[in-house]
């Protein structure tokens, strides 16, 4: 660099090193709902709307359709920002698949499912739970999980039409992504439109609940096994037992199915996604990979376009072990580490301008399976006597 001639001091800033990786905002949720008299300015047809406080919300949300009931779920778990996408109620169950599922109009509007994708560019936020309760069919499910693939978030959904825990296991096996939990059966909660006790899709709890669990407890924590607000029954019976294996709850867990116990308050009870390969089995192992992979992606938006030095690639590389080592101290994984490969960072590549960078990480596991080995002894019968005069 040329310098000018200059008699006295200069001060030059140098706005280098690590850079702080803040954490995705997680406890998002994208909601699907059907209300046709819901207030058409609070909840415009196929446009995303975010609300700040789901409580104040519900008054503006109708009777009819999903939306009412479905907020009052989540609101009763905890006040997350939720993206409410509201559709038009179909007169049969193909066409309301149709649309909740959506499309992209002639005007580049996207409908249904698919304007969840425009959050971000509205709010600066993107929903990361995700669910329809209510209206996910097979077809719903599916686009929701393409949905969620592009968002890097996770779907909750039911084991649609099935009336028996085999049907659950049977419609189980028509998914297989990571991004997925299958939840059987439905719960029981007061209606207040009928001033009766109705059956409510266990997904709209689920909402809420991995929200507040974001929020109070961390990503890192399953669903599973956490007291949910609401609830006064179960829609069909499910007969579980703590210590035993062989029970309707054991089958459908082994086959990736959570279904809904009554234990000191009522409960989701399993933690499995529906991927059948060996790495994401866990809903909170997916979520730890968007969680990282969004966060550190992000986090380095700025190193794009600057000269590649050696000082450049060492700070990045402590911002991101940086932020392995908070999150480790926090619980959130159990470790990772983040590492330049000369291997992938070839003379050619680098001059065309590509740097790679290698992390590793583990995830959590959830204390799934409990085993406690009970033996009998009669050690604590030798010294008898001393105990006697002791």
């Amino acid at each position: 660099m040329s310098r000018d001639y200059h008699h006295g001091v200069r001060v030059i800033e140098i706005n280098e090193g690590t850079r702080p990786i803040r954490t995705i905002s997680t406890a998002v949720i994208g909601l699907i709902a059907t209300a046709d008299d819901a207030d058409n300015k609070t909840f415009p047809l196929n446009t995303p709307v975010l609300l700040t406080n789901i409580n104040s919300a519900i008054g503006k949300a109708g009777k009819k359709g999903t939306l009412s009931r479905v907020l009052e779920a989540i609101g009763k778990q905890t006040n997350a920002f939720t993206i409410v996408v509201r559709v038009e109620q179909g007169e049969d169950e193909i066409a309301q698949t149709s649309n909740v599922i959506g499309t992209v109009t002639a005007d580049g509007k996207y409908t249904g499912i698919k304007a969840l994708l425009s959050a971000q560019a509205k709010f600066g936020m993107k929903p990361r739970i995700l669910g329809a309760p209510g209206l996910d069919t097979q077809a719903v499910t599916n686009e929701m999980v393409a949905v969620a693939q592009q968002l890097r978030a996770f779907v909750y959904a039911s084991c649609w039409g099935a009336q028996t825990k085999e049907d659950a296991v049977n419609y189980r096996e028509e998914f297989g992504q990571r991004e997925l939990m299958l939840i059987w059966p439905e719960f029981i909660s007061w209606d207040p439109v009928t001033k009766s006790n109705n059956s409510i899709s266990a997904v709209a709890y689920a909402l809420g609940l991995r929200a507040k669990i974001d929020n109070d407890i961390g990503w890192h924590k399953s669903l599973s096994n956490m007291v949910i607000n609401g609830p006064l029954g179960i829609s069909r019976d499910v007969f579980w037992d703590l210590q035993s294996g062989a029970t309707d709850a054991g089958f459908l867990n082994q086959s990736g199915v959570t279904t809904l116990i009554n234990k000191s308050g009522y409960r989701f009870w399993g933690s499995r996604t529906v991927e059948e390969g060996e790495f994401f089995f866990f809903e909170n192992y997916t979520r730890t990979a968007q969680v990282l992979a969004d966060s550190i992606a992000e986090a380095h938006f700025s190193y794009v376009d600057k000269p590649v030095h050696p000082s450049l690639v060492r700070d990045l590389l402590e911002s991101i072990n940086a932020k392995f080592r908070e999150l480790k101290a926090e619980g959130y994984i159990i470790d990772a580490h983040a590492w330049f490969d000369p291997a992938s960072n070839t003379k050619d590549s680098l001059k065309m301008g590509s740097l790679t960078i290698d992390y590793d990480y583990t995830p959590v596991p959830p204390l799934e399976d409990l085993i406690l080995h009970q033996r009998i002894t009669d050690r604590y019968l030798a010294n008898f006597g001393q105990r006697i005069t002791a």
